[in-house]
This record gives structure tokens, C-alpha cells and sequence, in this order.
């Protein structure tokens, strides 16, 4: 936990994504990152020079098959205050839509519940689970699928719902997070969603886990030529 507090610490640091007094609130998947993410978040808010409470949000998409016992027992854990929000998400993307790509709608209208959601615990900054693999694919997948060079940002201000979004594990790897987590036993849950495992991002996954075989550094170098770039504010703060 030490190391894994440690990079949280520096991404924070490095792009001034807290201020003094703030309440975080970590949106919870079920999953290893969001559940890393909320452990060491509670861990460093107790001595971080930048004083700073925690508390969750998981957004329950209807699917019916939810078992949410590892998100409580996370956030007890923890000692965390937990909101959890009941939608139909799923229900209207599948089977009223019947989407044939539903990854980029799920992706907004749970973007919306976590802001609302959060709204409503009275905090104004999400911490999301993105780490420093989701940073590479998603460069690579903008880059393959869409022509052209981007990513997410590691900070990014919402003005129409006056939230702001951080990144706290973009200097962690996926590796690093499994091993902690099974480390730690901390407790996640699958995926109930029944296009986990399908998607252009599990193409891109599986693109750079070949490229790595023949080329070890290469998730290194990207994620580093993101950050020379500077390309969507990745430029670290002074």
C-alpha cells in the first residue's frame, strides 16, 4: 500500500488535482482500480498536507445480477460514506435501445448519475480509476479507430455541472493494481455487464499485450510521449 499511496501522491501532486478542505468522492465500478483507488485514497487523506475527506459513489445499472456486498464491505473497510444510486442504465441501453455499440452511451449517462450523485453528498470532485494502461489504450484507440492524437485528461473541469474530474492512478500499471489488490484481499465483484469482454478497447488491450512481447517498453514510451507532448493538458504542473 505503501507504493501504491506513493503514486497517488505524485500524479496528485504533480497536477495539482486536490485543494485544501476538499470532499473526493471515488465512483466505485465493483471493480480492482476504482476499489484500489478508493483504499489508498482514504489512506493518504490522513496525513496528506493538503487536508481532504473520502466518500463513494457506485451507480447500480439494473441489471439484476448485482451483487453489491464487496462494494459495502470496500467502503466499510474503508470507513467511507457510500451513496448508492439504482438506475435502469442497463435495462434501457439493451434491451429498450438494443445497442448495437452500447459502450459510449453507458459511458455517458453513468457519467451523469456519478456527477449528480455526487452533487447530492455535497462534493464537487470525482476520482476516477483510470490508470496508466487505460491512458495508453485510450491514446492508441483514438488513434486507430478515430485518426487522431488525443486522451483523457488527467484533470478536467465540468462547467455545466461544476464538477471536476481527477485521475489519481495514471502512474500505476494494471500489473502493479492486480498485484496489490490480491495482496491486500481488498473485495472486488465482475463486471455484470454482458458486453464486458467485447469491446474495441479489449482489441487494443490485446493489440499492445502482443507489441509488449516483441517491444517491453512500449506502454512505458507511449505513456511518456503523452506527457512530453503535453497533449490534453499532460504537461506537469510547475
Amino acid at each position: 500500500m505503501q507504493q501504491v499511496i506513493g503514486r497517488l501522491r505524485k500524479a496528485i501532486d504533480d497536477y495539482n488535482m486536490i485543494e485544501q478542505d476538499e470532499k473526493i468522492t471515488v465512483a466505485l465500478s465493483g471493480g480492482k482500480d476504482s476499489a484500489l483507488l478508493l483504499r489508498g485514497m482514504a489512506k493518504l487523506s490522513e496525513f496528506h498536507p493538503k487536508r481532504f475527506s473520502v466518500c463513494a459513489v457506485y451507480i447500480d445499472l439494473g441489471f439484476g445480477n448485482t451483487d453489491i456486498d464487496a462494494i459495502i464491505r470496500l467502503c466499510n473497510d474503508a470507513k467511507t460514506e457510500l451513496n448508492i444510486k439504482r438506475t435502469e442504465i442497463g435495462k434501457i441501453i439493451f434491451e429498450h435501445r438494443r445497442e448495437k455499440n452500447p459502450c459510449a452511451l453507458c459511458a455517458k449517462m453513468r457519467r451523469g448519475a456519478i456527477h449528480n450523485a455526487a452533487l447530492e453528498m455535497g462534493s464537487h470532485k470525482i476520482a476516477l480509476g483510470h490508470h496508466m494502461d487505460d491512458a495508453v489504450e485510450t491514446f492508441m484507440m483514438n488513434l486507430i479507430y478515430e485518426g487522431r492524437i488525443g486522451c483523457f485528461q488527467p484533470v478536467t473541469y465540468l462547467s455545466r455541472k461544476d464538477v471536476t474530474v481527477i485521475r489519481p492512478m495514471i502512474y500505476l500499471n494494471e500489473r502493479e493494481i492486480k498485484g496489490a489488490v490480491k495482496r491486500l484481499n481488498i473485495p472486488v465483484m465482475k463486471s455484470p455487464c454482458p458486453a464486458d469482454g467485447a469491446t474495441k478497447r479489449e482489441d487494443t488491450k490485446n493489440l499492445l499485450r502482443e507489441l509488449s512481447k516483441t517491444h517491453p517498453d512500449i506502454k512505458d514510451n507511449i505513456f511518456g510521449a503523452i506527457q512530453r507532448s503535453g497533449i490534453d493538458c499532460w504537461k506537469i504542473c510547475d
